[in-house]
């Protein structure tokens, strides 16, 4: 009796430490964004104030004001749209037919992981590093200050990340359906299409999310790839509110807040599909 008394206690305990700690982490994910969200909407007055002021203060839009009028954000927020779309269905489009090629296909020897361990390699070397010869040869065609530019470089970085993680989801599906399809008639390619792409939507669906974020966040190529209005993106355009003399924090945060937007939004879309995509095929390598 007393032992069950003492599992049944344990059992509390251990569901009391699970919930602080779930309800910790929740308050570290969630803060951040309340604070940006907060200061986007506070006067530089209390914006600075110490103590902080966390909820007695009134709102102002003059920081929105600001920057999607009196700054070009939305053109930016515009080339970050465009840039991260381009470079997502890029990516899947090719990282998903390469996925499916080291997934099914027959290599001889081990050719099979050492393409895998070729393609992967490349995610290891920080993107920065190649942003000198990435430069040059985006200059030598005429390319600099292009949207072009940014998702050619862009793609050049997911593909591997895309091409991994479709081969992952793959291997998880069984073979035996696209065989029988093509015992009925079909070819490789139609199984492809018909059969296993719209049961790896799940998982193109929390690749899809993963390379539009990347995408949408990136900033050090093209900080050097972008300096025109055209092509500047919205992390280098809300950078640029960092000056010599002052940083206008207000802009940033109502910047950085409806930057923000467009991803939760869209994860919010996909979650069904995502949380499913996440468990799915990811224990592979």
């Amino acid at each position: 009796m007393a032992t069950r008394q003492w599992h049944r206690t344990g059992e509390g305990i251990l569901r009391i430490l699970a919930y602080l700690g779930m309800a910790f982490a929740l308050f570290i994910t969630i803060f951040p964004i309340y604070w940006l969200a907060q200061n986007s909407f506070k006067r530089d007055i209390d914006i600075f104030a110490v103590p902080p002021v966390w909820f007695d203060f009134p709102p102002t839009l003059m920081h929105y004001e600001a920057a999607f009028i009196g700054q070009p954000f939305l053109i930016y927020a515009l080339n970050s749209f465009l840039i991260a779309v381009a470079t997502t269905i890029v990516s899947l489009i090719f990282g998903t037919m390469a996925g499916y090629a080291l997934a099914r296909f027959e290599y001889p020897g081990r050719w099979r992981y050492q393409i895998s361990f070729w393609i992967l390699s490349t995610r290891m070397m920080p993107p920065i590093a190649t942003i000198i010869p990435l430069f040059i040869f985006f200059n030598f065609f005429n390319l600099l200050n292009t949207k072009l530019a940014v998702v050619v470089a862009y793609t050049a970085f997911n593909l591997p990340f895309v091409t991994w993680m479709m081969k992952s989801y793959f291997q998880d599906l069984p073979p035996e359906l696209e065989e029988s399809a093509m015992v009925d008639g079909d070819t490789r390619w139609g199984a492809f299409l018909r059969i296993a792409l719209p049961l790896a939507r799940p998982g193109i669906a929390a690749t899809a999310i993963f390379s539009l974020i990347l995408s949408w966040n990136e900033f050090l190529l093209a900080l050097i790839l972008t300096q025109t209005e055209r092509s500047v993106t919205l992390p280098v355009g809300i950078s640029g509110r960092v000056t010599q003399y002052t940083t206008h924090w207000g802009e940033i945060s109502a910047a950085g807040f409806l930057a923000s937007v467009p991803i939760i939004v869209f994860a919010l879309i996909v979650q069904k599909h995502l949380v499913r995509g996440l468990s799915l095929g990811a224990v592979k390598g």
